[in-house]
């Protein structure tokens, strides 16, 4: 009989990510399945996972490991399985909290302003983020990369400095400008950017780091006069996705797409995952259904919810929700971070990379972040649509996928139960049952035409020779 390949993770990390025996499938039974995977039920298609390189994660692989260490490593994130399979990247426009120092791409002398951008440069990014990212792009030329501001530079805000403050009015032209010359750099570098957010978490005003308030009429406005005008006159396009802030306010991306001059630009919406549910990626997709739909930032960290691990709240919170709830792509927050949870300029404390990076020692620690990921990034190829499964009981929740490029079906499911927990899996008129162990993570992948071979097995049967048969 055909066979499941069963890849398990388990919290107390005994197993992480670790191929087990594969599982048998069998005839259905009389007693229901847990999780029924229907084909016939496609949802959207995945653009695939990734994390941010930040600054400080650029940084960390160019200075705290050899060039040998980075290239095997760079190799393992973002190789083609059985690799990790990172396809999805997010870069910041300027600096964030995960940088060595303040900066923008066009910083002027107080009471200066630089209206056509004559001063603009990304110097600031070609010692470490663009040699780090062109490394990336040699090994994966597929790669999807999200930019993201934290802010313009304080000559365009209200503040005059990069901490706080709003984008004045003024100045939106030639932030769109800013913008777009910043898309055009990194082309220059051989780094296309597939999509574009305005703003990093614009209803929130960081006193230790760069950021700056933009409501939604002011994005909007933004979008629909002149960064929407400007890319869309362009060959190669940029998407454009809004929001880029927490699920706890729909109404913030509601009201963008609700202007009908910014609605036809934008491509999409960026969800992070600090404060609400991920029901509302569903809210807002049910009044727009035609715009994508990516969770754009969510980061570990050692605080104190955190004492068991994170491999269960990711995977189940995060990764299994957002897909449930339409996200296209899942990109964590930074990609590296040293033992000390840095270097950073401010901002979270805690945070943890999906790889800890030894900033004395360069050994290289994979958390639970990357199991995960993997669980997913690893199996999921790009291209693959998102399939009906089964919505089970708390605690055993699970999403299915259809590959396209070999029709190959993949279910992950999580048990949160802290005693092992049975589950039977049914497509068509075939099924297995696995046991999962407490706490635990479960890729299963199997070809999807084992419910049509059990077909023609039936169908060559009835319609062979009947001599042996006793009527």
């Amino acid at each position: 009989m055909p066979a499941v390949e069963v890849w398990l993770s388990t919290e107390d990390r005994r197993l992480q990510l670790v191929q087990q025996p594969s599982i048998e499938t069998s005839v259905p039974g009389e007693a229901p399945a847990e999780v029924i995977v229907n084909v016939d039920k496609s949802y959207q298609t995945m653009v695939g996972f990734g994390a941010a390189m930040t600054d400080s994660s650029a940084w960390l692989l160019q200075n705290k490991i050899n060039a040998v260490q980075r290239t095997a490593l760079l190799h393992e994130l973002y190789g083609r399985p059985p690799n990790l399979g990172l396809n999805m990247m997010r870069l910041t426009i300027g600096a964030s909290d995960f940088s060595l120092d303040l900066y923008t791409l066009d910083d002027l002398p107080p009471g200066q302003t630089d209206p056509d951008l004559t001063h603009f440069n990304v110097t600031p990014n070609t010692r470490d983020v663009i040699p780090t990212v062109q490394e990336v792009l040699a090994i994966n030329p597929d790669m999807r990369i999200i930019a993201s501001s934290w802010t313009a530079p304080g000559w365009m805000k209200s503040s005059q400095v990069l901490v706080g403050g709003e984008l004045l009015e003024q100045y939106e032209s030639a932030y769109a400008d800013y913008l777009v010359k910043y898309i055009d750099a990194y082309r220059g570098y051989g780094i296309p950017i597939f999509a574009l957010t305005l703003q990093n978490e614009p209803s929130f005003s960081p006193l230790t780091y760069p950021g700056m308030l933009m409501p939604a009429a002011t994005r909007a406005r933004v979008i629909g006069k002149y960064l929407g005008p400007k890319l869309a006159s362009r060959k190669s396009t940029t998407r454009i996705l809004d929001w880029d802030h927490n699920w706890n306010h729909p109404e913030e991306p509601l009201a963008v797409l609700g202007d009908a001059d910014a609605a036809r630009y934008v491509d999409g919406v960026a969800w992070h995952c600090y404060a609400g549910a991920p029901h509302a990626q569903s809210d807002v997709h049910r009044a727009f259904p035609k715009k994508d739909v990516y969770l754009t930032e969510c980061s570990g960290g050692d605080w104190a919810s955190a004492a068991n691990g994170e491999l269960i709240w990711f995977s189940n919170n995060l990764l299994v929700a957002s897909m449930r709830n339409w996200a296209r792509g899942v990109v964590y927050w930074n990609l590296a971070l040293d033992e000390n949870h840095g270097p950073h300029f401010g901002g979270c404390a805690l945070c943890k990379g999906i790889i800890t990076i030894d900033s004395q020692t360069g050994e290289i620690t994979r958390n639970d972040e990357y199991y995960a990921i993997a669980h997913f990034s690893r199996f999921v190829l790009p291209g693959a649509v998102r399939v009906g499964s089964t919505a089970t009981e708390k605690g055993l929740e699970n999403v299915a996928f259809q590959n396209v490029s070999d029709e190959s079906m993949v279910l992950v499911v999580v048990n949160s139960h802290t005693e092992p927990t049975p589950v039977t899996v049914a497509q068509g008129p075939v099924r297995f049952q696995y046991t999962m162990p407490p706490r635990s993570v479960a890729t299963f992948i199997w070809n999807s035409d084992l419910a049509g071979a059990w077909v023609r097995r039936a169908l060559g049967w009835l319609n062979g020779p009947r001599e042996h048969l006793k009527y």
